[in-house]
């Protein structure tokens, strides 16, 4: 979610020609954070999606508060804001990282098995 946030931060004084992607959304806090945060985007399982409706499909109030955990509760490390000139070329940034592509296979596994439950 920090990730999210510091891209939204980085196009906010742009033209606003990006719309920013929640991708790998696992709990409904994901979700509701990609709300709070103004993601236009989100890639979400249905059973995320079931569990909101079957809480009347909350959204976040003043008072919400993201907790970075990992799955066993861990705190998160928070990912700092890191300015960046958007004028370079995209190839210039470096993004692989092991987690993206993870993130990536999981999205596509995600993907595949909505199109199989469907056929």
């Amino acid at each position: 979610m920090d990730l999210v946030r510091n891209i939204k931060k980085m196009y906010e004084r742009s033209d606003r020609h990006a719309h920013v992607l929640a991708a790998s959304i696992r709990t409904i806090t994901h979700l509701l954070c990609s709300f709070l945060l103004g993601a236009e985007l989100a890639t979400v399982p249905s059973k995320v999606l079931q569990e909101w409706a079957a809480a009347s499909c909350p959204m976040p109030d003043k008072d919400f508060k993201y907790k970075a955990v990992d799955a066993k509760g861990k705190s998160l490390k928070p990912i700092p804001y890191k300015e960046l000139g958007l004028s370079l070329p995209w190839e210039s940034f470096g993004l692989a990282h092991e987690l993206t592509s993870k993130g990536i296979q999981k999205f596509v596994a995600d993907y595949r098995s909505t199109l199989k439950r469907s056929a």
